[in-house]
């Protein structure tokens, strides 16, 4: 695994520790020696032993010799770099074909605020402001812009400047380069320039923050059939527009699109992550008679009608994280009421289509091949509650 750019350590000590029991490991590259230095010292907190450090820059990777990745991470970084295109070169030149990147550039339109005011910071500040004047002069537009600034309309959005200090408002407000993409672009430039493979998730909501069906699920209005209708990337180039509250594009980026956990493989191991267990699903799904109902998470903003089909709650109910779909669907043929006539997995595999579809829209089912290694004692769904 390759972190590039991990600055104080946060994707580093994720990835070090939830895969601490495994023989994984763990390269840290950054430019910074005192961002390396704090991401050390959390490692030995942590008695992680798993981890490179490398003190370079990431445009250098191709000459560094470090080898090909299974797993590059890089969030936030490419996004400021002169040249992005030349940083996503080089993490493709040490990426292997069948590896995957966790990639985080901010997005175009949740930003249209962001970008605003620091059009106007640059205009007050000038040339001559050293950076502590341009924090003070920040600070003081902030507090006496009028409510109609695009900033102050969307601030519920941000949290750097509020949370993390003088830091938080340079990198949010007055960074020197800050490049954002739209839905478009980024298939433009990762599909179109690279050949690679695109799967956008946002933290904490999934593909649902992007999809037309579930941002304007309240009343099912009609416009969302036509837009069904139309191509993965129109239908995320919509939900973009129609949400105007992505302010980043989290997604994982591929070689090959079989690198994605296929649906229909019965070698695969469902996980409910982040939300009900199995049981507790399969009894929210009988509570509403089996049928259609509406899902709203006031938390995360995510809503949608979800479609547990007829045998959704059996099979929730055996899902564990544990047993793969050729277990699961066996035993619920073994439940009385289908007996009498046995169930093929074609009928169970198209019946459960749409929960499924509901369930990995808003990040509460991942999937593992049977014979893919987990961390012993802290399986996906720990791993992030261990962490601080």
């Amino acid at each position: 695994m390759l972190v590039a750019g991990g600055g104080t350590g946060d994707s580093t000590i994720f990835l070090a520790e939830q895969l601490r029991h495994t023989n994984a490991e763990i390269v840290h590259l950054d430019m910074s020696e005192a961002s390396i230095e704090v991401a050390r010292q959390r490692a030995r907190v942590r008695a992680l032993d798993n981890i490179e450090w490398v003190h370079d820059s990431l445009l250098a990777l191709p000459q560094l010799g470090l080898g090909k990745f299974d797993y590059i991470n890089c969030i936030g970084v490419i996004h400021h770099l002169e040249d992005p295109d030349a940083g996503l070169r080089a993490l493709l030149a040490v990426l292997k074909d069948t590896g995957a990147m966790g990639i985080m550039v901010y997005a175009q339109y949740g930003r249209t605020g962001v970008y605003q005011m620091q059009s106007l910071m640059r205009l007050i500040n000038g040339d001559g402001a050293d950076t502590r004047r341009k924090i003070t002069n920040t600070r003081e537009v902030l507090t006496a812009a009028p409510l109609t600034n695009w900033f102050k309309r969307g601030e519920e959005l941000f949290n750097d400047h509020k949370f993390w200090g003088d830091a938080g408002i340079y990198d949010l407000l007055l960074h020197s380069r800050d490049r954002a993409y739209t839905v478009g672009e980024l298939y433009d430039w990762f599909e179109g320039q690279h050949g690679l493979h695109i799967d956008l998730t946002y933290p904490g909501r999934g593909r649902s923050a992007y999809l037309p069906h579930m941002l304007a699920a309240r009343g099912q209005p009609q416009f969302l059939k036509s837009t069904q209708a139309l191509s993965p990337r129109k239908q995320l180039e919509i939900g973009e527009l129609l949400s105007g509250a992505v302010i980043m594009h989290t997604f994982f980026a591929t070689h090959r699109v079989d690198a994605k956990a296929p649906y229909g493989n019965l070698d695969y191991v469902p996980m409910l992550v982040n939300g009900p267990n199995g049981n507790q699903l399969s009894v929210l799904i009988r509570q509403n008679n089996s049928k259609s109902f509406m899902v709203n998470d006031s938390s995360t903003g995510i809503a949608g009608l979800l479609d547990p089909g007829r045998f959704g709650a059996h099979i929730a109910k055996h899902i564990d994280g544990e047993g793969d779909f050729r277990t699961i669907f066996a035993r619920v043929r073994t439940e009385p009421e289908f007996r009498a006539s046995p169930l093929t997995d074609d009928d169970l595999w198209r019946d459960f289509r749409p929960l499924y579809d509901f369930l990995t829209a808003v990040d509460r089912l991942l999937m593992r091949h049977r014979n893919a290694e987990l961390p012993a004692g802290n399986g996906v769904a720990n791993a992030k509650n261990r962490l601080g």
